[in-house]
């Protein structure tokens, strides 16, 4: 089953001093883009992050992020009490001023605040690594979810390419018929003497050059295997977009051999319809 690269996910943690949210969103993209925002005392677990992430997620644009916020308990910054103190008697030697404004002045003065670093707990990652495993699965089952619906309209689409590849076929005997025809009617109109036989020779061999005989069975065969690649177990978005490329190759040899407006005009549909799986399979993992 195919999955498309688009998809989101998102876990909530509440812990009894704060909330932890973990949050995944990703787009379509060549190869793995990955962009992981995590608070600092987590960096020691990024690159288990990135690695969990690329053996899930395998292609897309990713962006992972985890929010905190505070719902109480102890600040992480203290005022550094010895240092103001020292500030505020340093002040009062320069300026005349009341407690207050010789506060507020030394507060802004470097080394005022400490900041405690904050140690990473064990027990409180585990947690914020099972919510990560979860929050994987959401962005999973929304790309699947989204490859149902490229699933449907590829198979509309190759169902329509096959309908006109039909309309060819059938078309195929009258094409030649006409080709003949107007070769015939151009020698007979610059009134010159040809040998019949000869004529005929030539004739077969222009119109075996014009044959599109195995360009529609290959066209046929890649469409088969592309609705049998939409089925497979694994998504392969690049192996679909190399089959639409010979299904492209073979679309387009018909055309230029096809010298017949009714078929040309059938070749213009497949095309377009190509060009809309190929613009959708950019999406597809």
């Amino acid at each position: 089953m195919i999955q498309s690269m688009t998809g989101y996910g998102k876990t909530v943690l509440q812990f009894s001093t704060k909330k932890i949210t973990i949050e995944l969103k990703s787009l379509n993209s060549k190869n793995l883009d990955l962009n992981v925002r995590i608070p600092s005392y987590y960096r020691e677990k990024e690159l288990d992050i990135r690695k969990k992430l690329a053996s899930n997620l395998i292609r897309g644009k990713v962006d992972f992020s985890v929010y905190i916020e505070n719902n109480g308990g102890e600040a992480s910054s203290k005022i550094n009490e010895n240092v103001v103190r020292e500030y505020i008697n340093q002040l009062r030697n320069i300026v005349d001023s009341d407690e207050i404004e010789l506060l507020k002045i030394a507060a802004k003065l470097p080394d005022s605040l400490k900041t405690e670093k904050e140690e990473l707990d064990e027990k409180e990652w585990n947690k914020i690594d099972e919510a990560i495993d979860k929050t994987i699965k959401k962005i999973i089952l929304y790309r699947t979810d989204e490859g149902r619906v490229l699933l449907k309209d590829f198979e509309m689409r190759i169902a329509i390419i096959e309908e006109l590849l039909n309309n060819v076929i059938e078309l195929d005997p009258k094409r030649i018929e006409n080709v003949r025809a107007k070769l015939k009617k151009g020698i007979y109109e610059l009134e010159a003497k040809v040998d019949e036989n000869r004529f005929e020779q030539e004739l077969i061999y222009y119109i075996e050059k014009l044959d599109i005989t195995e360009e529609k069975v290959r066209l046929k065969n890649h469409l088969d295997y592309f609705v049998k690649e939409l089925n497979e177990q694994t998504s392969n978005g690049k192996k679909l977009g190399f089959i639409t490329q010979e299904i492209g190759r073979e679309i387009n040899t018909i055309g230029s051999k096809s010298n017949f407006a009714d078929m040309q005009k059938l070749v213009v549909q497949m095309k377009d319809e190509l060009e809309k799986i190929k613009e959708q399979n950019l999406n597809v993992l």
